[in-house]
């Protein structure tokens, strides 16, 4: 695995749901003289999307120049042109990633913005309504969708940038050599120096050279856990790596607790069950949060290590689909999103192993066929390569 390349003196404010990141989004749009990158799976044409949009366009109009890319089957097709056709008639560069599945089945599940260069935006929010379900647009939510950002000030904001910037070359057509010499340039890149300040990395997952990155870095998180563990997250079916290192943590001690989102897909919910009795076993405290949708993918181990981004904990996200997220390293920021998920576990359901030990025997094997289903599929996609 490439080291992760900290830098230090960043700025990182945690956003909370839509309230805290669409007026920081818009206002740094608002605010652009020169350049705007914005990278997203979902880009809706809601009520929040058209105030993104027009922000944009805005942009765009007064001689800013905009790119935007947005997941072509995470948007959908009609969605796509209606906001290709939006964007680009004032002015704003747009393309879709993978359309018709030209370039296999990977999506680009990010959600990045860098304005000026100046500041940027990485996290698990897409451009859409959060009062809204993800799944089912006329299903309101009893409140807004559990989901977190971060806008980052600070050296790392170039690191995010020349991502967002490759990106945006590797999605339209390049030449062999044109992306030879893309990546040579991002392979050549430098930490910045390291002093006894807030540090922060960005961890992208590709199909090219990061294939692994954000699931080892919360393997070496959780491998050097002393005291505590809290993660949350909406699918749970990570690879059995992914497992042992809860299970190992929680057997040494590590007060490890999952919160985790139930209640959107039925498959997804069966395949996380059937690993619920082993994690239980080993000690790991697992939460279902039940007061709204949950779509954050972050963690704090140690009060120390934290990391907020788009990855979710499944083999789409972490061995097929290209995902971004932060790892920032600091005792103040990690401290507080600890807090913001203590929050989220007192509104959920705590799981007990009595629980399932009652569970009739066809919907243990409902779970069990779940998951071979979900290995099988995974495992077809990955080429076997989703251990």
């Amino acid at each position: 695995m490439r080291h992760l390349a900290f830098t230090d003196g960043n700025q990182i404010a945690l956003l909370h749901s839509g309230a805290g990141f669409y007026p920081a989004l818009i206002s740094a749009i608002d605010a652009a003289c020169v350049e705007i990158y914005l990278e997203t799976y979902i880009f809706s044409l809601d009520d929040t999307g058209v105030l993104v949009c027009d922000a944009l366009k805005r942009a765009a109009e007064r001689g800013v120049v905009v790119y935007v890319i947005n997941d072509w089957l995470g948007t959908g097709r009609e969605n796509t042109n209606k906001l290709r056709l939006a964007l680009t008639s004032a002015g704003v560069q747009h393309r879709s990633f993978n359309p018709w599945f030209r370039r296999g089945v990977a999506r680009s599940h990010r959600k990045l913005c860098v304005v000026d260069r100046q500041v940027a935006f990485v996290g698990g929010l897409n451009i859409n309504d959060d009062m809204v379900s993800d799944r089912d647009h006329a299903r309101p939510l009893p409140a807004p969708r559990w989901d977190f950002a971060v806008s980052v000030l600070g050296p790392l904001v170039q690191d995010i940038y020349h991502e967002v910037q490759a990106q945006w070359l590797r999605v339209g057509r390049m030449k062999l050599k044109a992306r030879w010499r893309n990546f040579r340039r991002l392979r050549h890149g430098h930490p910045g120096p390291v002093h006894d300040q807030t540090q922060a990395a960005l961890v992208v997952r590709d199909n090219f050279r990061n294939r692994r990155t954000i699931q080892r870095a919360y393997l070496q998180a959780l491998g050097r856990a002393r005291e505590t563990a809290f993660l949350a997250n909406p699918y749970f079916a990570p690879g059995r790596k992914m497992r042992r290192a809860l299970e190992e943590a929680a057997m040494r001690g590590v007060k490890v607790t999952l919160l985790l989102g139930v209640g959107q897909f039925v498959m997804q919910d069966a395949v996380a069950h059937s690993f619920y009795p082993k994690l239980l076993r080993a000690g790991v405290r697992i939460v279902e949060y039940t007061h709204t949708e949950l779509h954050a993918k972050v963690a704090v181990v140690d009060d120390r290590w934290a990391t907020v981004g788009s990855s979710n904990y499944d083999g789409l996200s972490l061995f097929v689909n290209q995902e971004a997220n932060v790892v920032v390293q600091d005792p103040a920021f990690a401290g507080y999103l600890r807090q913001e998920i203590e929050a989220g576990v007192a509104q959920g359901r705590v799981v007990h192993l009595s629980d399932f030990m009652h569970v009739p025997w066809y919907k243990r094997a409902a779970y069990g066929a779940a998951f071979l289903i979900y290995r099988t599929v995974i495992h077809i996609i990955t080429l076997g390569k989703d251990a």
